[in-house]
C-alpha cells in the first residue's frame, strides 16, 4: 500500500512538470499562427487608419454605365463613396459634384468587363479615380474611394 501511494506522488509530480511545458509550447504556437497568418504586412505606401483617422464620408450614389467591351453590351453598376480629408474639402465636392460624376462615368466607361473583374483591376480603377478627382478639386483632398456596390454584367 505504501509502494502505491509512493508511484501516485511520481505520476502527479509529472503531470505538474509538464503542465507549463505544455502551456509553453501552446503559447509558442499561438504566436506563430499570429506572426505568420494573421499580421499580414502593411503594403509599401499603406497605413493603418484608426477610427479617429476616418476622413469625412460623401455618398455618391450608384452609377450605371457602359463599359468599353467591343461586340457585346457590358455595363457596370457601381455605388461609390468618397472619404475626404476634412469639411472643407467636402463643401468643395458638394459646389464641383456634376463635374466629379462626369469624370467617374468618363473613367468607368473607359473600361472593358474583363479588366474591372479583377482585384487588381478595381484597385487600379480606385487609384485612377482618386487621381482624377484630385485634379479636379483645387483642395485636392480625396483619400480614398470605396466601391459598396459593384455589379458587372454582359450579354
Amino acid at each position: 500500500m505504501a509502494e502505491e501511494k509512493v508511484e501516485e506522488k511520481k505520476g502527479g509530480r509529472k503531470i505538474l512538470f509538464l503542465i507549463p511545458i505544455l502551456l509553453l509550447v501552446l503559447a509558442v504556437a499561438g504566436g506563430g499562427v499570429y506572426f505568420f497568418l494573421l499580421n499580414k504586412p502593411k503594403k509599401e505606401g499603406e497605413e493603418k487608419i484608426s477610427p479617429s483617422h476616418v476622413g469625412v464620408m460623401v455618398d455618391l450614389g450608384v452609377f450605371t454605365v457602359n463599359l468599353a467591351d467591343k461586340g457585346t453590351d457590358a455595363y457596370a453598376r457601381v455605388a461609390i463613396t468618397l472619404e475626404l480629408s476634412n469639411e472643407k474639402v467636402k463643401q468643395e465636392v458638394d459646389k464641383r459634384m456634376p463635374i466629379i460624376k462626369d469624370a467617374i462615368i468618363d473613367v468607368i466607361s473607359s473600361k472593358t468587363s474583363d479588366f474591372v473583374r479583377t482585384p487588381e483591376g478595381r484597385e487600379a480603377l480606385r487609384l485612377e479615380l482618386i487621381r482624377r478627382l484630385n485634379i479636379i478639386l483645387v483642395e485636392g483632398g480625396v483619400r480614398n474611394i470605396y466601391f459598396t456596390e459593384f455589379v458587372v454584367q454582359t450579354s
